[in-house]
């Protein structure tokens, strides 16, 4: 399946991939990965009556403001997988949001959400704002980026920004939140900038569209980490 998606102020700031999935000086606000993050309870995102059957549990999805980073819905629930990579995806679609691209997994015959994080453009969600999926909070292997080895998967974080890149362009607060969450992971897992990569870099596919530009979340995320206390 080719699957193509919290915009984080301090440090770090899924519409899925259904059909497949400029250089510039960077100026960046100073992080905060210490700062106070999540709201006080998670967001919770309106129930989409699913088409499968009705017995088919919401996914536990929390929403973080783009500017918040190192929330307690970062930290996973159990013991964290060894993460080696980034992976970042856009949706290929115009709209979206986790619980959009979770129903939609779950007609393909997957079990849950594939992404561990869906970045909102405003439609679905606000713009920036990122969803923790349930993979990441238990822990499960991706359902993303699928290759004969399964690495990208196993130990790949990924992450999805609802978008049609080779469309569009992301939002500045997508690609903010993607850097901030890019910066966080690499601080907390000891992933290095040249293992951000896009989907196309892991397998043949167009993801995440030709306006996304994967040096630039590079440089920016490494900005931010060099920032952070």
């Amino acid at each position: 399946m080719r699957t193509c998606a919290i915009r984080l102020a301090g440090v770090v700031g899924l519409a899925i991939c259904v059909a497949g999935c400029q250089q510039r000086e960077l100026v960046a606000p100073p992080p905060s990965f210490d700062a106070p993050l999540v709201h006080t309870e998670p967001a919770t995102l309106p129930q989409i009556q699913p088409e499968t059957p009705a017995t088919q549990p919401q996914p536990e999805i929390a929403q973080l403001s783009h500017d918040l980073i190192d929330s307690e819905a970062l930290k996973p629930a159990v013991r964290p997988r060894p993460w080696r990579y980034i992976v970042v995806h856009h949706s290929d679609t115009e709209y979206g949001s986790a619980a959009r691209f979770h129903k939609s997994h779950l007609a393909r015959g997957w079990d849950a959400l594939g992404y561990d994080f869906v970045i909102g453009n405003g439609t679905d969600t606000g713009d920036g704002v990122i969803e923790v999926g349930p993979r990441w909070i238990k822990q499960l292997p991706g359902a993303h980026t699928g290759t004969p080895d399964k690495i990208y998967n196993d130990f790949g974080i990924g992450i999805c920004l609802v978008g049609n890149f080779d469309e569009n362009q992301p939002t500045p607060r997508q690609i903010d939140s993607l850097a901030r969450l890019c910066a966080y992971m690499m601080k907390t897992y000891s992933i290095p900038p040249e293992r951000i990569i896009g989907h196309r870099d892991a397998k043949s596919t167009n993801c995440p569209g030709k306006n996304l530009d994967i040096r630039q979340v590079r440089e920016m995320a490494a900005n931010y980490l060099r920032q952070a206390p």
